[in-house]
């Protein structure tokens, strides 16, 4: 007889962390290859300039970090992933880019990782209401940062 054994809290908090580095530092950099990319097309216009990666590269980047979490949050044992993957996907913005502001591609991963930890805490019984505080001290502070009168 196998026992399935459920991935320690402190397992799954580092894995989830460790993806939301990951995928946080993915997303930066395709976000700055889009960037160079347009820069590079559109330096001849004087006008409004798009190409198609301005475009395409964030849906891409919420699908594969949707599939990703998805895989990783299944294997890590955190759940339910209907409740954890959104919220990882639709807040994450907001400390990426108060991370991005302050410090750059390395504070945006950094970010990410604390933000995919939190709410992998905020998905467990026991740890919810540190996760849950984690969460909105992070989304405090991001939002502190991005809208600070200058």
């Amino acid at each position: 007889m196998t026992h399935h054994m459920e991935p320690r809290p402190v397992t799954q908090a580092a894995g989830a962390a460790a993806t939301g580095v990951l995928l946080s530092f993915a997303a930066c950099q395709a976000l700055a290859l889009t960037e160079r990319h347009r820069e590079q097309t559109c330096a001849s216009s004087g006008g409004m300039c798009f190409t198609w990666w301005d475009l395409a590269i964030l849906p891409l980047i919420f699908a594969t970090a949707s599939v990703v979490l998805a895989i990783v949050y299944k294997v890590l044992g955190i759940g339910p992933r209907i409740v954890v993957v959104p919220p990882s996907l639709l807040l994450a913005p907001l400390p990426l880019a108060a991370g991005q502001s302050v410090g750059g591609w390395a504070a945006a991963t950094m970010a990410g990782g604390l933000w995919a930890c939190s709410i992998a805490l905020a998905a467990r019984d026991r740890h919810r209401v540190l996760g849950l505080a984690l969460a909105a001290a992070g989304l405090l502070t991001s939002l502190i940062v991005l809208y600070r009168p200058s």
